[in-house]
């Protein structure tokens, strides 16, 4: 509780009127890769509060916001309740887009710890590729990934998968992400679609 207090990203949200700390993660991440266009469609997965989708919404007119839990409304964001793994999810979601695909899919999932590291290492590398998965299926061809993952929590295979599918894949630590967490984001562009893999 003291350390969300002297938070100074926490009072900065307030001020801001962003609903978590967090948008300030993707506001960074946006400064220094320029995901999201005017034009974009935007998937933000494990969304609630908002703060992530809160900030794509000041730059494009498309999100579609994804949760297990309830989130307040948001100007230009769809939220879909449910688990973006069940097929009913998907389905909202691509009544949704219609015959459109994502251009950048966003996660800050994390699964709850439960303190033993192999665990927690599975249960992060399982859905960093259940996110993946989901790119697979709703990604235009050039589009983005970001996740959430750990440092030392991701899987060696999982990587050279993915950056089979993508044309860049760095990790990227903001600023705003606490010093003694070991959170860190992986952020891929130029999805490629089965046709174009070489």
């Amino acid at each position: 509780m003291l350390r969300q207090i002297n938070d100074p990203y926490v009072e900065k949200a307030k001020k801001e009127g962003y609903k978590s700390r967090a948008a300030f993660k993707l506001i960074e991440i946006q400064d220094k890769f320029k995901i999201i266009k005017n034009n974009s469609i935007v998937i933000d997965l494990g969304a609630a509060p908002g703060g992530w989708s809160q900030v794509a919404s000041k730059i494009c007119n498309k999100i579609i916001a994804v949760d297990l839990l309830d989130m307040a409304p948001i100007p230009k964001v769809n939220f879909i309740k449910g688990d973006f793994l069940e097929e009913t999810t998907m389905q909202k979601v691509m009544e949704i887009m219609k015959d459109s695909k994502a251009d950048v899919v966003l996660s800050d999932m994390a699964p709850s710890s439960c303190g033993i590291k192999k665990v927690d290492h599975l249960r992060i590398v399982n859905l960093i590729e259940a996110v993946y998965e989901f790119c697979k299926i709703s990604l235009n061809e050039g589009g983005t990934m970001v996740a959430k993952i750990f440092q030392g929590g991701a899987e060696a295979e999982l990587l050279t998968d993915i950056k089979l599918r993508f044309s860049k894949v760095v990790h990227f630590k903001p600023n705003s992400s606490r010093k003694e967490s070991v959170e860190m984001y992986l952020v891929a562009t130029g999805f490629k679609n089965g046709n174009h893999i070489s």
